[in-house]
């Protein structure tokens, strides 16, 4: 029967890291065995033979913290599961139902390499089976090949592993990618259509003012000077000639700017400083806002629900708020919990501006003090991904208005400026 290193605090040398061995079927049946006798350990590991002769032989406190831990597997080169959030959130929920059947990790994973999968996703579970066989721990090989798993993903799966609760891990994590995708198609469903929009905007002035206006001006020139044209003329013909002279100009200056844009809004001080912008913005900084509050609040509660330490749970959600102004007040409320803070005060104190919702801070104050954070964190994303559907229903329902108004605006703008010296003309004539 396999061995398994474990280690806990020693209650009587002040904290230490104590450790010992066990034997067990697998990794799982061994964590399920010391939660029965009372134990909850900070690490379980495979050994092999050698390591727990050595283990056996030695005092269980002088123990090596370092034996018997694997080596970190080696990549085979060119070979990534380049998966998609939905597949990824199928495959999640593929693996649960396996493993809820009763299935071993290895055989629920044999069980859907047969299921039709594609090379790709057929590579990652060859390597996963392989890590899971030579004594790795599901979340260990997960975070040896990388993405698609992330580190929220990884943690939740040792969270799993650690509790016993895999299969239900693994069924919250299925379903808090299936939430995400849904909440990113919303968002994407409701900025299709003003893009779109923007971009014939772009398209039809530009034609407008290098192409139409020039050839419609050209007979006024030679009859009157610049300056006794109109000024909305005398804007627009400015425009028409500066791009006509300088295209070369403007393009580049486009090109530069979409080639140093990515690595500038990459230093955390230019992003900082957008990301703060962005969510102070009337309508769209509402929406922003939204979404990453009801995205943090639905990880948040499964991460603990999942048995993670609420400061761990912290640091691991703060990644998925997307934006570094919001994040840097997470850093905040870290720090505070750190110290021995609960989360619901910092998280007000650090909210001011309205960034994070009352109702949100009241519900985890609540959920702290009668010990049901995980349950009132998943009501309290409910009720904030309710708030993000009416962001996003308003952010549809006015962008696209305001779009035509400002379309409006530039077409009557240059239509003015080549109508006006054409009526002064004909005065003129008369």
């Amino acid at each position: 029967m396999p061995t398994f290193r474990y280690e806990t605090l020693s209650p009587t040398e002040g904290g230490a890291a104590q450790a010992a061995l066990i034997e067990a079927a697998d990794r799982a049946e061994a964590v399920r065995t010391l939660r029965r006798r009372g134990i909850t350990p900070l690490r379980v590991e495979p050994v092999g033979n050698g390591a727990a002769a050595a283990m056996r032989a030695a005092p269980a406190d002088a123990a090596d913290p370092a034996a018997g831990v694997h080596a970190e597997p080696t990549r085979r080169v060119g070979v990534r599961a380049a998966l998609s959030r939905a597949e990824m959130a199928a495959f999640m929920a593929e693996l649960a139902t396996a493993v809820s059947a009763g299935l071993t990790l290895v055989q629920a994973m044999r069980t859907l390499m047969r299921a039709g999968r594609t090379q790709r996703q057929k590579d990652m579970l060859a390597f996963l089976i392989h890590e899971l066989e030579h004594g790795r721990s599901l979340a260990d090989a997960a975070a040896a090949w990388g993405r698609p798993f992330g580190e929220l993903t990884v943690n939740l799966i040792r969270a799993g592993e650690a509790s016993g609760r895999l299969a239900e891990v693994l069924e919250q994590a299925a379903l808090l990618l299936d939430r995400d995708l849904k909440l990113r198609r919303a968002i994407l469903g409701a900025t299709i259509y003003p893009m779109i929009l923007a971009v014939l905007v772009a398209v039809a002035v530009t034609v407008v003012v290098t192409v139409i206006v020039p050839r419609v001006l050209e007979p006024l020139k030679g009859q009157v000077t610049v300056a006794d044209l109109p000024l909305p003329t005398r804007i627009v013909s400015g425009v028409a000639d500066f791009m006509g002279a300088y295209w070369w100009l403007v393009i580049g200056m486009i090109i530069a700017a979409a080639t140093t844009w990515p690595r500038m809004y990459r230093q955390p001080a230019t992003r900082l400083a957008v990301d703060g912008a962005l969510i102070r913005l009337p309508v769209l900084g509402q929406l922003l806002r939204d979404v990453a509050v009801a995205r943090f609040t639905r990880t948040l509660g499964t991460l603990i629900s999942a048995g993670l330490p609420a400061l761990t749970a912290l640091r691991t959600t703060k990644g998925t708020l997307g934006n570094k102004a919001m994040e840097s007040l997470i850093d905040e409320v870290c720090e505070r919990v750190a110290s021995g803070g609960t989360i619901s005060q910092p998280l007000e104190e650090a909210g001011g501006g309205g960034v994070f919702p009352p109702l949100l801070v009241q519900i985890v104050g609540v959920g702290e003090r009668s010990g049901r954070l995980p349950e009132l964190l998943g009501q309290a994303a409910e009720a904030m991904e309710s708030r993000t559907e009416a962001s996003i229903k308003l952010f549809t329902t006015v962008l696209p208005p305001m779009l035509v108004v400002v379309l409006a605006g530039i077409v009557g703008f240059v239509v003015a400026a080549i109508l006006l010296p054409l009526l002064e003309m004909q005065e003129y004539i008369t």
